[in-house]
């Protein structure tokens, strides 16, 4: 058996990678890679392997981002420090999972399960798995540096993102604000389209967050949200039936 080891994390690849050994003496590990870059480098170039041990955060995006540049049609036993309520989203699409820290027993349920297999099911399992890898995986949370330290933010509260052209802020449902360095062009690609909108060059905002909407002149929108606002929102009339749509979507 050939394996594949996803993992930028240094010590978890090695302490994986004994494990493997320990178990199954005569299986060969082809290396280790810790990108999404180089992995979809290593799998365009070389003989394919039989598995993949793959962690889902890798240091330069998630690992679902592989599936978006090639196709992957190896089974996959995905590594992750999530819980498993995290998690329950792709179980049923995976071989198996690893809740790190990885234990020598989870590693050999995992190969066990993979092995009894058939070869039907498999295909069957790379093709629920390609449809399921290329849905967007949108951020839950973000890390806002302040002060001195990282601090995580769940998505669910915040109720917009404010730009003034040369700076960002956060204004969370709770009231306190922080300053976030990235464009609202940026921000807006790793949140789900279907909660976030773009009204205008200033705000990115949350629909759960809109209280009210005001008809105004030139049929433009006037938005309030459950947080105050900096200045007036306005959404353009070219905008607005696009913002109307949006609102009542589902998500």
């Amino acid at each position: 058996m050939r394996i594949l080891i996803i993992e930028d994390e240094t010590s978890a690849y090695e302490n994986l990678k004994a494990i493997l050994q320990e178990l199954y003496p005569n299986i060969e590990i082809l290396g280790n890679t810790q990108n999404v870059a180089k992995t979809v480098e290593w799998l365009k170039e070389r003989r394919q392997p039989d598995l993949l041990f793959m962690d889902i955060h890798l240091s330069d995006d998630s690992a679902f981002a592989i599936f978006d540049r090639i196709d992957v049609s190896i089974p996959i036993i995905f590594t992750t420090a999530y819980d498993q309520y995290a998690i329950e989203a792709f179980r049923v699409n995976s071989i198996d999972y690893l809740l790190k820290p990885i234990k020598a027993a989870d590693v050999k349920r995992a190969v066990e399960k993979y092995r009894r297999f058939s070869q039907t099911e498999i295909s069957q399992y790379i093709a629920r798995l390609t449809k399921f890898s290329t849905d967007k995986q949108f951020k839950d949370r973000i890390l806002i540096p302040y002060r001195d330290k990282l601090m995580p933010v769940a998505v669910k509260d915040i109720s917009f993102f404010y730009t003034n052209d040369r700076n960002t802020t956060v204004y969370l449902k709770d009231g306190h604000t922080y300053p976030y360095a990235k464009t609202l062009e940026q921000i807006a690609k790793d949140l789900n389209p279907d909660v976030f909108f773009r009204a205008n060059k200033q705000f990115l905002i949350r629909r759960d967050s809109v209280a009210d909407i005001t008809i105004w002149f030139d049929n433009r929108l006037l938005i309030t949200l459950d947080t105050t606002t900096p200045e007036h929102l306005y959404v353009s009339k070219n905008r607005a039936a696009t913002f109307k749509e949006w609102m009542t979507q589902g998500e």
